[in-house]
């Protein structure tokens, strides 16, 4: 298939054109370069230009692709309290202007980078695609946003389907070390432990010590970058085979504490990295764990590595290795 992947230069993104190359497809990135990485592009061709560039709509007019992967947006939970208009921006109205394209250009195929944020404060920390959403911070806002756009759209337009893949905490690097997580000033916690380890920063911080939970450190459902690829490549062929647009979780359907991760992180690299504890950060939720049943049955999605060891070892190797 020829397909457009938005963000494909970014950590997510590059992993998933990575699979989209193994599975013989013929691929096109558009990406600004803001936080990705012209080195990240392993497959197809790569356009530096905006999505909110004029020249997006020449592009998906000319080229007939037949799906579109959405990676491009703004990530930082923190970083969205603090700027909330640039997430609307980045994350919600040029969203609404790639799916008009596509319902203009007959681009009958849309798989969407969402994320778990849009669950917020959920009262158990377990969340299943029913349960009720009321994101914490603008960057689950304007995720939950788009979410509304592509119901309506495919409600409204038979021809146009989609699948909207809830993340949970994406971790760890390709197997091979071909890409890894690069973004600058990362937030994540392996990835900035990693980076602590490897000498890359002085110390990690952690915010907030006093949550409802077992360490009083949050929880969060840890997947790797290569399984979550995978299930992009499941949910392309779910649309190609038939399928009725669908939301679904992607995660492993269980939590570590953050200072569990660290423990982990030390053990690993053999370093025994400063760590400092802060207050909370604005907009995190105590525990944030998925229920995986639905992305299982029906897209046959089955994950190769829900083992938080391993991912941690990719991503420390890759950081180690690291050179842009």
């Amino acid at each position: 298939m020829r397909i457009l992947v938005t963000g494909g230069a970014g950590y997510i993104g590059s992993h998933v054109v990575l699979a989209l190359s193994a599975a013989g497809h013929e691929i096109t990135v558009v990406d600004n370069l803001s936080s990705g990485h012209r080195q990240a592009v392993k497959a197809g061709k790569l356009i530096e230009m905006d999505i909110a560039n004029s020249e997006l709509e020449t592009l998906m007019q000319t080229s007939k692709f037949e799906a579109v992967f959405h990676f491009a947006g703004s990530i930082v939970v923190p970083e969205s309290v603090s700027k909330p208009m640039e997430y609307y921006q980045n994350n919600t109205i040029n969203s609404h202007r790639l799916v008009s394209l596509c319902l203009k250009y007959n681009i009958p195929n849309f798989i969407f980078s969402s994320t778990a944020a849009v669950y917020g404060n959920a009262d158990s920390g377990i969340c299943s695609e029913e349960t009720p959403v009321g994101p914490l911070n603008p960057y689950g806002h304007s995720k939950l946003m788009t979410e509304q756009m592509l119901q309506d759209s495919s409600f409204s337009n038979r021809d146009f389907k989609f699948v909207a893949l809830r993340y949970f905490n994406v971790s760890g690097a390709d197997p091979e070390g071909r890409v890894g997580q690069s973004f600058p000033g990362a937030t994540h916690l392996i990835k900035s432990a990693c980076e602590a380890a490897a000498g890359k920063r002085n110390e990690l911080y952690i915010f907030g010590t006093d949550y409802p939970t077992k360490d009083g450190t949050c929880i969060r459902d840890y997947i790797h970058v290569t399984d979550l690829a995978d299930a992009h490549i499941a949910a392309l062929n779910y649309l190609k085979a038939g399928g009725k647009s669908e939301i679904m979780n992607c995660g492993y359907g269980h939590g570590f504490s953050v200072k569990e991760v660290v423990s982990l992180v030390k053990k690993i690299s053999g370093v025994d990295f400063k760590v400092t504890e802060a207050a909370r950060r604005a907009g995190d939720a105590p525990s944030l764990t998925s229920r995986v049943e639905k992305i299982l049955k029906v897209l046959g999605w089955k994950p190769k590595y829900d083992d938080l060891s391993f991912i941690i070892k990719t991503a420390y190797e890759w950081e180690k290795k690291r050179t842009y």
